[in-house]
């Protein structure tokens, strides 16, 4: 069976503006582990928008954190206020920020946990990324254990030169280096980026469904991230209690309920009640030592099979 996943370096438009607001989030949190925060970013072109919602006792300075991020010559532009009463008044209570679906999974194909597909874009993509540290991205196709097409678009490279460092990391029967043609603009020079748009990079590729919500810019009552975090964590320890082969989990919750209203794994296409863990915002918090997360870490290369705390 073919199957396919890409990857992109933090370089990417997107990505940059994932780590913007995780940057953001990192500054609340560090102040006031308390803070809730729920942060959008866009850039591109000298010009970096954030919009969000805050409630806080911290005060940093955005732009000079974004700034220090982007460079002196960008304008930034900062429109935050204060998280609504009506979405507060669930929160104070312990209950999830918002409604939503968060799915997790972990496959015995690889040594992570990941899919053999992921783990292999995202291989390439690292390795290139440490010669070319610019905008980049990779794909790779394989069909079973073999790979039949490397994919590979890196800003300031030559194709010969990326062709032979290509073929030094991995053995395909088919190399496809800048197929548009060679460039040198990139980043938000050529483009413009969105926090939370490389929903299926941050997750596990597009043969694995997610449940719909984005990570970065949002601390952990929004358990569109802490939730799919949670979701991994049980996954993975299904796979190794049962030594299955392959496990997918399932949480839903509604805004300002603390438990969860759907908490399902399927170990080997067999459905049971996840059950033994607390799954209320608070107790994922506890469980993954969420305080003590950076969050600028988790938000490039994946937030998965990188022996986070819901890795482990």
């Amino acid at each position: 069976m073919k199957k396919t996943a890409e990857c992109v370096t933090p370089g990417h438009p997107d990505k940059r503006c994932d780590f913007i607001a995780d940057s953001i989030l990192d500054a609340y949190v560090k102040d006031d582990k308390d803070s809730r925060v729920a942060m959008e970013v866009m850039g591109g072109h000298n010009l970096i928008t954030i919009n969000g919602e805050v409630t806080s006792n911290a005060t940093p300075d955005i732009e000079a954190v974004v700034k220090g991020i982007v460079g002196a010559d960008y304008k930034v532009i900062v429109n935050i206020v204060a998280q609504s009463k009506e979405i507060a008044r669930g929160v104070d209570t312990g209950g999830a920020g918002d409604q939503g679906i968060m799915k997790g999974y972990a496959t015995s194909e690889t040594t992570d946990y990941m899919p053999k597909e992921y783990d292999l874009a995202r291989m390439v993509c690292q390795k290139i990324y440490e010669v070319y540290p610019y905008d980049g991205k990779t794909q790779v196709t394989i069909d079973g254990d073999k790979v039949t097409t490397v994919v590979a678009s890196f800003q300031n490279t030559k194709n010969d030169e990326l062709l032979a460092l290509v073929k030094s990391i991995i053995t395909a029967d088919e190399y496809l280096m800048n197929q548009a043609g060679e460039w040198t603009s990139g980043g938000f020079d050529a483009d413009t980026g969105l926090s939370g748009r490389k929903l299926i990079v941050d997750n596990y590729g597009p043969e694995i469904t997610i449940g719909g919500g984005s990570f970065s810019g949002k601390d952990y009552t929004k358990v569109d991230r802490s939730g799919a975090y949670m979701a991994r964590r049980i996954a993975v320890d299904l796979l190794r209690s049962r030594n299955a082969k392959e496990v997918f989990t399932k949480l839903a919750y509604a805004i300002g309920k603390a438990e969860p209203v759907m908490a399902v794994a399927v170990v080997d296409g067999v459905e049971e009640t996840i059950s033994g863990y607390d799954l209320t915002p608070a107790g994922i918090r506890k469980a993954l030592d969420l305080d003590n997360v950076k969050y600028t870490e988790t938000c490039t290369w994946g937030h998965f099979g990188r022996n986070f705390p819901w890795d482990r």
